[in-house]
């Protein structure tokens, strides 16, 4: 008879030999869906209370006397707090909602394997954050100074509300995500589908790719582009490291006669010969 044992936030373990019904699985789903919407009201919450320090931070990035933003509707305001609250509690409780997706969809998991899965959850929240705080810091005040100066005095450039807000939890979003490449490299190397002697063949190519993306952000000067490329070119050399240490071989190269035989156990014995 398997055994449940249920920790708070999502945390379970399922005996190696259980097997899930469609009820269970659904069960599951909705115990998965009530913890991460728990986790999701207690952060907007809290960004709600804390709403007008989370609305200075973001605004601090804008040139001194572009920082009174308007509003051209009597919702605005209001439609605008609720959308950085709500972004701001899910980059609070990315972790939480991140275990929750994998915990779900690999339900069955022993203690080892757990930790795996903390440690992937920790590296995928730690690296989304820094990529959030490099945007923050780095990208956002030059795409701001571009765009707000790319006029010159033939405009008078008045900051809105909502498209400003939208425009920085875009930007912040796609930069965290950025982040994430090394991950996605020794991913694919798991997987089979990359092996790093690609990834360090195609490095030219890559440069190539990084350099495009750096062009299209709105630097305006070598300068600020050369400051982009840098941590995506680090991203990249730590993706490969990665690759190199958890990558299987190509799917297409491997030989599935070898890959099905179990290995020896090192206890057997091995025969005398005749």
């Amino acid at each position: 008879m398997s055994s449940h044992f249920r920790l708070p936030l999502g945390f379970r373990t399922v005996a190696p030999d259980e097997r899930l019904s469609l009820v269970d699985h659904l069960s599951e789903l909705r115990r998965r869906l009530i913890v991460s919407l728990i986790a999701l009201t207690v952060a907007f919450a809290a960004a709600y209370i804390f709403r007008d320090r989370i609305l200075s931070i973001l605004i601090r990035p804008l040139p001194i006397d572009k920082r009174q933003i308007v509003t051209l509707a009597p919702t605005e305001p209001f439609i605008t707090i609720m959308e950085v609250c709500l972004w701001t509690a899910i980059l609070i409780t990315l972790p939480i909602l991140l275990y929750q997706v994998y915990a779900f969809v690999i339900p069955a998991v022993g203690t080892h394997t757990r930790r795996r899965m903390l440690a992937i959850v920790a590296a995928i929240s730690v690296l989304f954050l820094v990529g959030v705080l490099f945007g923050y810091y780095v990208v956002l005040p030059i795409a701001l100074r571009f765009f707000l100066g790319f006029g010159g005095t033939q405009f008078v450039s008045q900051v809105r509300a909502e498209d400003y807000f939208g425009f920085v939890a875009t930007l912040l979003f796609a930069t965290g995500l950025t982040f994430e490449v090394p991950l996605a490299m020794a991913a694919f190397a798991r997987m089979g589908l990359v092996s790093p002697q690609m990834y360090r063949k195609q490095w030219r190519l890559a440069i190539v790719g990084i350099a495009a993306i750096a062009a299209l952000l709105p630097s305006g000067d070598p300068f600020s582009m050369l400051l982009v490329m840098l941590p995506m070119v680090v991203l990249y050399v730590v993706g490969i490291w990665l690759a190199s240490l958890v990558g299987r071989p190509l799917i297409w190269r491997r030989n599935p006669l070898l890959d099905a035989a179990p290995p020896p156990h090192p206890d057997d014995s091995v025969a005398p010969p005749v």
